[in-house]
């Protein structure tokens, strides 16, 4: 299904619907008054490493567009380790320094990585909306955490999960499938988007779309029939079903 952002939608646009009932919209509102906490997560794992330039000048594009007053960014990198190249900040020039400088490494823990990208995020408190953008090739090799603990700390950080992945090889008998769908399950469930560039010169349209996107969406309540309150991100212009 395309993803199309649409700004300033009124409630009455949306329907929202629990095993085929519709349920009623307590609160709504556009979640772009929230300032933005991003934390961009690079693999530098050597499998990966061949196509790092490009995803460092499409990274570095992506921080000059997407920060607005308010936000703050991160760098991390991650192979066997997972590390921060710098800060939570607005300073654009010195991010954008921070992912240029990524080394090379061997290994790929993108579950530690999504877990401690998570967790970062957490502490930053609340009233912000949690963003992570992933770039990796999907071939887990090297993490401590499992896929299970980097998806729940994903979900309990209410954090939003989007994937970019590089395939080193288009045909199926060299990828790393298995890690694929292992991501797309979790980017799923955190309510983020997927990616597959078919070349790296895909990438600044793919962080177009994704700061498009961080910029139309919209945050609901609803008190289900089970009484539970739930808070849902939203992106609009394509129906939602829970």
């Amino acid at each position: 299904m395309k993803r199309t952002g649409c700004a300033d939608l009124p409630k009455e646009a949306f329907q929202l619907f629990e095993e085929g009932v519709e349920q009623k919209i307590d609160k709504f509102e556009p979640e772009t008054s929230q300032p933005l906490d991003l934390a961009i997560m690079i693999d530098a794992s050597l499998s990966a490493h061949k196509e790092i330039t490009f995803e460092q000048e499409a990274a570095a594009h992506f921080i000059r567009q997407v920060l607005r007053p308010g936000d703050r960014l991160s760098v991390f990198s991650f192979d066997e380790n997972v590390t921060q190249i710098a800060s939570f900040s607005d300073n654009v020039a010195e991010l954008q320094a921070a992912v240029r400088r990524i080394p090379p490494g061997a290994g790929t823990s993108i579950y530690d990585a999504v877990l401690l990208g998570s967790r970062a995020l957490e502490r930053r408190g609340d009233e912000r909306r949690r963003v992570i953008i992933l770039v990796t090739d999907a071939g887990e090799t090297t993490s401590r955490s499992d896929f299970d603990a980097a998806r729940k700390e994903a979900v309990r950080s209410n954090a939003l999960l989007y994937t970019i992945v590089i395939r080193p090889v288009k045909n199926e008998n060299g990828r790393n499938t298995a890690g694929e769908h292992a991501l797309e399950t979790m980017t799923d469930t955190t309510g983020g988007a997927m990616f597959f560039p078919d070349s790296p010169q895909e990438l600044p349209a793919i962080f177009d779309r994704i700061d498009r996107e961080l910029r139309t969406q919209y945050l609901w309540l609803t008190i289900p029939r089970r009484g539970a309150r739930q808070y849902l991100p939203l992106h609009p212009c394509y129906r939602h079903a829970f």
